[in-house]
């Protein structure tokens, strides 16, 4: 029940896009086409995934250290490693999703939503089982938040309109 709980809430009541307005900056970049806003939902959900991971042990690491105050600092470490595998990954592989994704794509490493999900996880003591639900759930929110507002870009944009509302 626990997990249905945190899969319905980080798709919709507690949407990191439509709710809590972070990670605005990629989602309004990358939403004019629904192949990118696919693409990148894609990247996010997994950078979220692999970070959520890496930062389960990262934070039961820093805890044993005593060295809660460094989480931070350290989340946003790993955060930027995965992004730049990612990358790497994508321009050695999928060629047509690096060009889509465009300088959006290291925006990634300061998304917030990506941060909010770990230090989330940290925060309400989630185990590795939760906090990987809550990343895949949360990024699949932004996901469709994205995908939904690229599918509404692209059909204003074929819409007919009025030629005095043309170009605004």
């Amino acid at each position: 029940m626990q997990i249905l709980t945190i899969i319905i809430a980080a798709l919709l009541s507690e949407n990191y896009v439509l709710v809590k307005f972070l990670g605005i900056c990629p989602f309004m970049g990358v939403s004019k086409r629904i192949n990118a806003a696919v693409g990148m939902g894609m990247a996010v959900t997994f950078v979220m995934v692999i970070a959520s991971f890496v930062c389960y042990f990262v934070n039961a690491l820093l805890l044993l250290l005593e060295l809660e105050y460094m989480q931070t600092v350290a989340f946003i470490l790993v955060i930027a490693s995965v992004v730049q595998l990612l990358e790497m990954f994508l321009k050695k592989k999928v060629r047509s999703l690096y060009n889509a994704l465009g300088v959006y794509l290291p925006l990634i490493t300061t998304n917030c939503t990506v941060l909010a999900v770990v230090l989330a996880n940290a925060q309400k003591g989630y185990n590795l089982g939760l906090s990987l639900v809550n990343a895949a759930a949360s990024g699949l929110g932004f996901a469709l938040a994205i995908v939904l507002f690229a599918s509404l870009r692209e059909r204003v944009d074929k819409a007919e309109s009025p030629e005095c509302f043309k170009g605004y």
